[in-house]
């Protein structure tokens, strides 16, 4: 059902029945590694290319999913997904490699909340009882498309983000066990302007705050309702910005209430500047760490706001301002759906 102009309520309450999260070695040394079901001691995963191994964690991630799950392959009916990497090429060679009825999406570091959301649509109309939603990352792939190979050793400023080497995908269904996905706001583009590719968190705030003010103001409820409101990626200088916009909005949110997965994944003293980023940072962190929250009974409910900057080396090129975007989705625990 459409509530407002930009938000979905699903009825149907479709469940998070299995997930697969799987990571790299620096994931491994991070904050988190009991979340993850797989870590790599080699980022090229005996592969002979960074593409390859990307391809290769979303190949697991669906996998555990699935074997996770009690539900046949046959069974599912469609494969929701996307990536950084020109033509998300690992993810349409992973649909090839698992033979789901595939949809490949675009959505920047965006592209977890995209696929959640629109699993969740299909699934709640009636268009598939099983869907598998996911994204990846891999750190080489990214630099080596949007700034420069690792191997040349490039500098980076303070305000720049580690991106996430890993895959999270999640196994949704009409019914089940499991948390459920209740609602989900697909947001606009916002464009602040800012042109610098090393300055993501503070490119993406404000479309992170547009897409939370326009999701309480469209569910009738304030903030209060969610234990946690998580973003994907906007790291310490994005989270900064986007408290303050919010708070100028009149949206007040608890500092402990408001968490990023960028400043989740990695223990303090790693080397990542200003946080995580990546399509594989929300998808890991949420289907992982803050899933198990849920699970656990710890929280029951959260909003996951992904944030994705959708800039290419060409537009960057010809300085192009960055626009960026922002989709939420909430997820709760079974018991306590409303």
């Amino acid at each position: 059902m459409l509530q407002g102009h930009q938000t979905w309520i699903f009825k149907n309450k479709p469940a998070i029945i299995s997930t697969g999260v799987v990571g790299g070695p620096f994931e491994a040394k991070g904050n988190i590694p009991e979340d993850f079901d797989i870590l790599h001691e080699d980022m090229w995963l005996k592969q002979d290319s960074f593409e390859k191994a990307q391809q290769m964690l979303m190949e697991e991630s669906c996998q555990v999913a699935l074997k996770k799950s009690s539900i046949e392959k046959e069974q599912v009916q469609f494969f929701i997904s996307g990536d950084l990497i020109n033509q998300i090429t690992p993810t349409s060679f992973t649909a090839k490699t698992i033979g789901i009825p595939y949809l490949g999406i675009f959505s920047a570091c965006a592209t977890s909340a995209e696929s959640l959301a629109l699993s969740a649509y299909l699934i709640n109309s009636g268009g598939a009882e099983y869907i598998l939603s996911g994204t990846s990352s891999h750190n080489a792939t990214a630099e080596k498309q949007f700034r420069y190979p690792t191997e040349y050793g490039g500098q980076k400023p303070p305000t720049s983000q580690w991106t996430v080497t890993g895959a999270g995908c999640a196994l949704l269904a009409k019914e089940g066990p499991g948390p459920v996905v209740t609602s989900a706001t697909i947001g606009k583009i916002v464009d602040m302007g800012i042109t610098d590719p090393f300055n993501m968190g503070g490119a993406m705030a404000a479309a992170a705050v547009n897409t939370i003010e326009t999701h309480f103001k469209e569910r009738n409820i304030d903030p209060s309702y969610y234990d946690l409101i998580v973003t994907g990626d906007l790291g310490h200088i994005g989270r900064e910005v986007s408290l303050d916009l919010l708070k100028q909005r009149g949206l007040s949110i608890r500092d402990d209430q408001y968490v990023d997965c960028g400043l989740t994944i990695y223990r303090e003293g790693q080397p990542v500047m200003a946080g995580a980023s990546g399509p594989a940072c929300s998808a890991v962190v949420t289907y992982g760490h803050f899933l198990n929250k849920l699970k656990r009974g710890e929280i029951k409910r959260m909003l996951l706001v992904a944030t994705g900057s959708l800039h290419s080396p060409l537009s960057i090129q010809q300085k192009d301002p960055i626009p960026c975007i922002a989709h939420a989705v909430s997820i709760e625990s079974g018991s306590d759906a409303t």
